[in-house]
Order: structure tokens, then sequence, then C-alpha cells
């Protein structure tokens, strides 16, 4: 062989391109993915419908007891904004919230039977097994924005019925509901047991909810607590959600402020709940 040939390169070889990745081939698969996995969860919805009825108890005792006693008494100091009116945002965000906290049980049920593994071997990314298990709590968090505004208008409460403020309004309780999911998420790769994880889900649910603006001003806190209120990413879902919902609505933070800080929450919890993901199959 002569030596100019010693390192040529057959033909045919020379003509195949190098595999290469298309970045947006790659975000199809990982939207694609995450979607599948939201769509398996929802559809467990259908062997149980019942929940969501259920979980539509106590955001309304909250409205028709609650808020209508306290509306006659007239103790909290709420500007021109009837009390009804005030708390009726408040009253959807705590309804969403309780429903994501609770959503991390699902995880310690497939890994009893088997099904974390399944998903662990499979080719599916982490941070979309976390994403789609958030959007599917978030898509059942939905369900509460109905039965809030039926009972607000049931109730009187001057709703907004902008199309751009209802879509807000729905844009909100999915981003606030799956930052919660993810939340819930982390507990449940921590936490190996059923029992341990309601108890701490419905230690941190209380605390959530009265340390924000879902129920009174911010400024008639004490300072140590409006310090915890502002820390809240309740806070700045249910300062969006008066902004949306009522026509009379002006946000103490901005809508601005308050979808940065709520998208930058999702982004860092579901980056820890994906982080975390091979921990529920231990």
């Amino acid at each position: 062989m002569r030596p100019q040939e010693r390192g040529a390169r057959p033909s045919g070889l020379a003509e195949l391109p190098y595999p290469t990745t298309n970045p947006l081939s790659s975000v199809a698969s990982f939207v694609q993915k995450t979607l599948v996995i939201a769509e398996l969860e929802v559809r467990k919805l259908r062997h149980d419908p019942t929940e969501l009825l259920i979980r539509a108890v106590q955001p309304a005792l909250w409205l028709v007891v609650f808020g209508e006693v306290f509306t006659h008494v007239r103790a909290i100091p709420t500007g021109q904004i009837r009390y009804l009116d005030f708390i009726a945002p408040g009253i959807l965000a705590q309804s969403a919230l309780f429903i994501a906290i609770f959503s991390g049980m699902t995880i310690i049920w497939e890994r009893d039977l088997g099904i974390v593994h399944k998903f662990l071997v499979s080719p599916t990314p982490r941070a979309a097994l976390a994403l789609g298990k958030a959007l599917a709590g978030a898509v059942r968090a939905l369900s509460q924005a109905v039965v809030i505004y039926l009972l607000a208008l049931a109730l009187g409460v001057k709703m907004n019925w902008n199309p751009l403020g209802l879509v807000g309004v729905l844009a909100l309780v999915l981003l606030t509901a799956a930052s919660f999911c993810a939340f819930s998420l982390i507990i449940a790769f921590i936490i190996k047991t059923r029992e341990r994880f309601m108890g701490i889900a419905q230690l941190l649910t209380m605390p959530t909810f009265f340390a924000s603006n879902a129920i009174y001003p911010i400024s008639i806190m004490p300072r140590w607590l409006q310090v915890a209120a502002r820390g809240n990413p309740l806070t700045y879902e249910v300062d969006a959600l008066r902004t949306l919902m009522l026509p009379s609505g002006i946000s103490v933070y901005g809508l601005g402020v308050d979808f940065g800080v709520l998208l930058l929450a999702t982004a860092v919890l579901v980056t820890v709940a994906a982080r975390l993901y091979p921990r529920a199959a231990t």
C-alpha cells in the first residue's frame, strides 16, 4: 500500500454525516414525555372522580361560613373591597394548595407497587417525570377554580370577566399548583411512609395558608409574620389573583413580580424534585 493511502478513509464512510442532535427535536421530545406522564396521572380521576367533589367542601365552608360572617362583622379592614370579595381569591389559592400538597402521596403508592422502578429504567428524563406529575396535580387544582367561581357568583361577589383576566387566573392556578406539587414530591422522596407524609403535609399546609395574605392584609400582621408572608409563594399568587379576579383589584407587588416569583419557585422545586427522583425507589 502506498504511504498516501494508509490513512485513507473508505469512500462510503466519507459520505456519511456525523450524527447531530437537533435542539428543537430534543425539546419536543421532552415536552411530549412530560405530557404523557401528566396524562397518565390525570387519567386516574376516571376511577375516583368523587375526590374533586370532596376537595370542594372545604373551600365552600370557608366562603359560605367564614367569609359571610366576617363580612357582616367587618372586623378585618380591607379598604373599599367587601371582605367576601377580598377572601374569594385567597380561598381559590388555598384550595389549590391543599390539592397540590397531598399529590406526592402517589409516589409512595407507586414505589410500593413497583411502578417507580419502571419509570426510572425508562428513557424518560427525570425532569419530565417530576414536571409531568406536577402538571397533573395542577390540572386537578383547576377544578377548584370552577367551584370557587360558581360559589362566588352565588354569594354576590363582583368578578372580573375579562377574557385575559380569566386566562391569567388559569395560568396562576396551574403555575402555583405545579410548584406546590413539586414541593410535595420532594417531601415524598424524603419521607418513606404514608403516615409520616400525611402528618408533615398537614403540618405545612396551615402555616403556609395563614402566613399569607389569603384571608387578611399583610399590613395588619405582626412584623415577623410580614417577613414570613413576603417569602411565601402563596402571597404572590393571591396578590395576582385579586388583581385578575376582581374588577377593583390592585396588585401590591405588580403582576410581573408575582408571576416572576412563582416561575422561579416552580423552576427551582421541579429541578430539586428531578434530582431527588431516584430516591423514590429506595
